[in-house]
């Protein structure tokens, strides 16, 4: 299982699943991070944390145990 950790900077995935429950899981969707929408990774904090991403033409930075979550392909 490849999750939107493990995508390398200048890579573009695609999410499959999320995990989590209740309120994470609602947030993660809330922020656009849904099922089939595409995913690339602009840059990551030197020390891994957070990542930085764009979502539906809009930057956007998480945590990692966050992108932990979203499964990828």
């Amino acid at each position: 299982m490849k999750t939107l950790k493990d995508v390398k900077i200048g890579e573009t995935a695609k999410v499959v699943k999320l995990h989590g429950v209740g309120a994470i899981k609602r947030r993660i969707m809330d922020m656009g991070l849904t099922k089939g929408v595409e995913v690339y990774v602009r840059k990551v904090a030197p020390l891994g944390d957070p990542i930085e991403i764009t979502v539906r033409g809009y930057e956007l930075s998480i945590r990692k145990a966050d992108a932990e979550m979203i499964e990828v392909e």
